[in-house]
């Protein structure tokens, strides 16, 4: 959750706080003036508004703790696939290494007969 939302989100608490103000008990307000009522109108919104943003918070949390498990996770994949494909890649360099090797070493002795037969020959 974003601050945007945040605030959108307190925006909203408070609206709902003035509108629903008309629906608590009357005798919570029996002998206050309008400012006093107002005032605690202000402060349950401003309650409600602070519980509101306190468990946005938490969900952003736990919302970040998720991402921080799966970008583990993915790192953690992608050293295993590089390590795979390190060992793959290895293991074609031995065999193309032996392979060379083979084809040098046919390639020695065709030239050690050769020379023989021309030896031979003389």
């Amino acid at each position: 959750m974003n601050i945007t939302t945040l605030g959108k989100t307190a925006g909203a608490v408070l609206v709902m706080a003035a509108l629903l103000g008309g629906c608590q008990k009357k005798d919570d307000t029996v002998g206050a003036g309008p400012a006093e009522t107002a005032g605690r109108k202000i402060d349950q919104a401003g309650e409600r508004a602070s519980a509101e943003l306190n468990q946005a918070s938490r969900e952003a949390d736990q919302k970040m703790t998720e991402a921080g498990h799966k970008m583990d996770q993915a790192a953690k994949e992608t050293s295993e696939k590089l390590d795979r494909a390190a060992d793959t890649a290895g293991a074609k360099l031995n065999q193309a290494t032996d392979a060379a090797g083979r084809k040098l070493e046919q390639a020695g002795e065709n030239m050690q007969q050769k020379a023989a037969e021309r030896e031979a020959t003389k």
